[in-house]
């Protein structure tokens, strides 16, 4: 039963996320980035760019755009997460189509940062939820699994290309605050995606290392590591007091997670030395898994 309830609240955080980013994305497109002709990165840039020069419209573009990719995502990620992804892409072309929203302003800077911020929010919100609205997305997750490179270098790659683009079609200005757009849309789209759940390494070295190695593996759940090493103390004519082995703790955890982490160190020794480093890409082990990893 307490499975069951995990499961139903898990489906329904999804559902809650996804339509949140869907409406998020929809006010940032109509209410800044249309009425100013300005455009994204990815998919969304490229449906925005055809509307601009064959007046095609906006909702009928990104899903006949994004349908390739969905597809991919289908036969080369994974089934769920396709018919995710399809529902939430036919959900944003839908919501464009029929819903309204008032345009908030033609100042151009204005445009560039909120109508990316609330895109970019719109698109994080989604992949919280386990889908995504931009194949773009889904282009460049499938290729990091094939070269060593980030998400966010494969989809630079395709968007240097989308603003040259943008630039011989609607002009050097326009394309610039487009760039703009799509700075503040990538970086909203990072926080909300890895910013709060960013992998840390954390080293832990105690004289009580057995009971904390215990507890971190029992109450955290985590695989950790140990390094065996040795301390020194000097004393004030510089010469060592003491000299010991000690094991070295390591563990990989989210930014969340550090809080919990420390506290069950401290629990166990008040005099632990913890110290924490960000880990730009962890693979394998036991790791939580974040959005687009899962």
């Amino acid at each position: 039963m307490k499975e069951n309830g995990k499961k139903k609240w898990s489906y329904a955080r999804s559902i809650l996320l996804i339509i949140l980013g869907i409406f998020a994305a929809s006010f940032g497109l109509k209410g800044f980035l249309l009425p100013n002709h300005f455009i994204d990165g990815g998919v969304t840039g490229i449906s925005l760019l055809v509307k601009y020069t064959t007046g095609l419209p906006l909702s009928v573009l990104i899903f006949a755009i994004n349908l390739p990719f969905i597809i991919l995502a289908y036969l080369q990620i994974s089934r769920s997460f396709a018919i995710k992804t399809l529902v939430s892409i036919a959900g944003l072309s839908v919501v464009i189509a029929f819903v309204d929203f008032p345009i908030i302003t033609d100042d151009k800077l204005l445009t560039a940062v909120f109508g990316g911020l609330f895109l970019g929010g719109g698109v994080g919100l989604s992949v919280r939820g386990g889908s995504v609205l931009d194949g773009t997305e889904i282009m460049a997750l499938w290729l990091t699994r094939k070269v060593e490179a980030s998400i966010g270098d494969m989809i630079l790659i395709f968007n240097v290309i989308i603003f040259i683009t943008a630039g011989f079609f609607l002009g050097v200005e326009p394309a610039l605050y487009s760039i703009l757009t799509y700075l503040t849309a990538s970086k909203t789209i990072d926080y909300l995606v890895e910013g709060i759940e960013e992998y840390t390494g954390v080293s832990i070295i105690s004289e009580k290392s057995a009971k904390v190695k215990r507890a971190l593996m029992t109450k955290l759940g985590r695989g950790i590591t140990i390094y065996k090493g040795r301390q020194s103390i000097i004393g004030k004519r510089a010469e060592t007091e003491g000299v010991g082995d000690l094991e070295i703790i390591f563990t990989i955890v989210t930014k969340l997670e550090i809080s919990k982490v420390k506290k069950i160190v401290n629990d166990v020794d008040e005099n632990a030395f913890i110290y924490c480093h960000p880990i730009s890409q962890a693979k394998g082990g036991v790791l939580k898994k974040r959005p687009l990893h899962q």
